[in-house]
């Protein structure tokens, strides 16, 4: 049987991980969601007018910054910049009610996905993909590979922490979202 790893355990650290985010890194970015229900698309798939997103979610997260590089292009001087978004999944997916001690903690419920649009510091960033395979003690709750019968609780154990994203920098005239004072 497992002895680290269950809910009480993934609670002390999800507790502790909120704290140190909200209280004393305090990173934010907003989070728009693609709608791909609403994007009207031509027969390649590719949106073919305005895009729309959902939107925006404010976050906390750690924010992992490559430097700024200014490459040559055939049209000129470009600018990249690749920045990593790294969000407590718990933050980001609906209410986990198996392993949530404390029953008044919600998520965003929302899964980002290639596409998305995060902005930070006043500039966009385009999602290219996410990572979701950091798991407290190695254990995926989800995949337990019960094959011992004395060990048949190995679902309650382990925890899936963060999902990663890996964004790139996006002009904003290309992104078509405008922020509007209600």
């Amino acid at each position: 049987m497992a002895l680290f790893g269950a809910a009480r355990d993934i609670s002390l650290l999800r507790t502790v991980n909120r704290e140190l985010m909200g209280n004393v890194i305090s990173q934010q970015a907003a989070f728009y969601k693609f709608e791909l229900e609403e994007t009207k698309v031509n027969i390649y798939g590719e949106a073919s007018g305005t895009k729309f997103y959902n939107g925006p979610v404010l976050l906390n997260c750690l924010i992992d910054r490559e430097d700024q590089t200014n490459p040559d292009t055939e049209y000129g001087v470009d600018f990249e910049w690749n920045i990593q978004f790294k969000f407590l999944v718990d933050d980001l997916l609906g209410k986990a009610k198996d392993f949530n001690i404390d029953t008044s903690l919600y998520g965003a419920d929302l899964v980002p996905q290639a596409g998305d649009i995060i902005l930070y510091n006043k500039s966009y960033f385009e999602v290219d993909d996410t990572n979701a395979n950091r798991y407290f003690v190695g254990k995926n709750p989800d995949y337990p590979n019960i094959v011992n019968p004395f060990e048949g609780d190995l679902d309650k154990f382990g925890w899936n922490q963060q999902i990663i994203c890996n964004t790139h920098y996006i002009p904003s005239d290309k992104v078509g979202i405008t922020l509007q004072r209600l």
